[in-house]
């Protein structure tokens, strides 16, 4: 059960489901009790109107207060609390080796389903649970795998690769460690209803007809369907993976559910869903640099996506995101390595080729921010501007 109300009639003990209407541009992590008196005035500082509350899951904070203490409890020893961050070099040997393991799964459960087997979340509850480590290690080194495309292998990638992002997105919202595995799940099954779209249409190497669109539109029912069948599976993820490519004024699909319908993290998973296959390498379509699909997803909001949700995703991953190639003042090319959160147009990049002379250079790493760096970056580009075949290479610079 769900009700709104305005933020003046929010009290302790009250169950916050997601905010509803508010004035300003922070974005705020929703669900959960109010616990003191304190967290309602942060809300209106932020510039929360409005909010739903589920009454059944309200408690009265001077009855039930075990409950409000085990919360906290829980919070006090989350990931943020008990793992140790590291350094990105570190953390790519692990980031690559998960990667590898989440891609055969992928593999095991769409094979799986095409045999008519029921879905096992086990393995996949697991797996996103080790990702959500590595990224609390070290949010880089999983940020350069999702870079690293094989356009021949776009299923698989893409249902990861939204996943891990989710994941990042989640962290930078500050969502409990539940909260963020539902969402890493949600995003890693979001796609799964593909499985049964014809190879023909799944697969064709050029724009679908309109009736194939129409095909390739159930693959959300296809996916919901195969979720509800499975045992383990929450309704949460369930109804996430259902609103994907919905959109706020209506216009999305299977249901085309307007704004007040499309929960938190249905806008999220769209976001992200929209980023990643933007930037995606596939047979019949070149992948473009993230600042041009930002710019696009912007033009996007607040008609269709969560303008608010956006800024805060951008702010995420940064302008120019770790795994990004770029071309500095100098001629050389680089990967970004290491994001700047305080100012994003220096990060620290890793120099491999001289654009003037067409070779391979020393490979370097540079600090954008430092006071006697003389390098900046010009622009984003695709490695096929400079013909530089850079997959495996791409590899290599990133494990140096």
């Amino acid at each position: 059960m769900q009700k709104i109300i305005p933020l003046s009639e929010v009290k302790v003990g009250m169950y916050v489901i997601e905010v509803t209407k508010q004035t300003g541009q922070v974005a705020v992590k929703t669900s959960g009790w109010v616990k003191k008196p304190e967290v309602i005035q942060v809300l209106r500082k932020k510039g929360v109107v409005e909010v739903a509350i589920d009454p059944d899951k309200s408690i009265q904070a001077d009855k039930d207060q075990s409950r409000v203490d085990i919360t906290q409890h829980r919070q006090s020893t989350e990931r943020k609390d008990t793992i140790k961050p590291t350094k990105v070099a570190l953390e790519m040997k692990k980031a690559k080796k998960l990667y590898s393991e989440a891609l055969d799964l992928q593999n095991k459960v769409i094979n799986g389903i095409k045999q008519g087997h029921a879905l096992d979340i086990e393995p996949i509850k697991e797996l996103t649970s080790q990702l959500i480590d590595s990224i609390f290690r070290n949010e880089e080194a999983l940020a350069c795998m999702t870079r690293i495309r094989d356009k021949d292998a776009y299923l698989y990638e893409h249902s990861l690769n939204v996943s891990i992002l989710m994941a990042m997105f989640a962290k930078h919202l500050q969502f409990s460690d539940k909260e963020i595995e539902q969402l890493a799940q949600s995003a890693f099954l979001h796609d799964i209803g593909k499985v049964l779209v014809p190879d023909e249409v799944l697969h064709k190497p050029s724009r679908l007809t309109e009736d194939e669109f129409e095909i390739m539109k159930k693959h959300v029912e296809y996916g919901v369907e195969t979720l509800q069948q499975s045992q383990g599976i929450s309704d949460e993820c369930i109804k996430t993976v259902s609103l994907h490519h919905e959109k706020l004024n209506g216009c999305g699909y299977p249901k085309g559910l307007e704004d007040e319908h499309i929960t938190q993290a249905g806008r999220m998973l769209t976001i992200v869903d929209i980023y990643d296959a933007m930037t995606a390498e596939r047979v019949y379509k070149k992948g473009m640099t993230p600042s041009a699909a930002f710019k696009i997803m912007l033009s996007m909001a607040p008609a269709e996506i969560d303008a608010n949700l956006l800024q805060q995703f951008i702010k995420c991953m940064g302008i120019h995101p770790v795994g990004t190639l770029v071309l500095l003042n100098s001629g050389k090319l680089a990967i970004v390595t290491q994001a700047n959160r305080i100012n994003p147009l220096q990060p620290v990049v890793k120099v491999f080729y001289n654009t003037k002379h067409k070779r391979y250079s020393e490979i370097k790493d540079i600090d954008l921010s430092k006071s006697n760096c003389t390098e900046s970056i010009d622009k984003a580009v695709k490695p096929e501007q400079f013909g530089i075949e850079l997959m495996k290479f791409f590899k290599d610079v990133l494990s140096n």
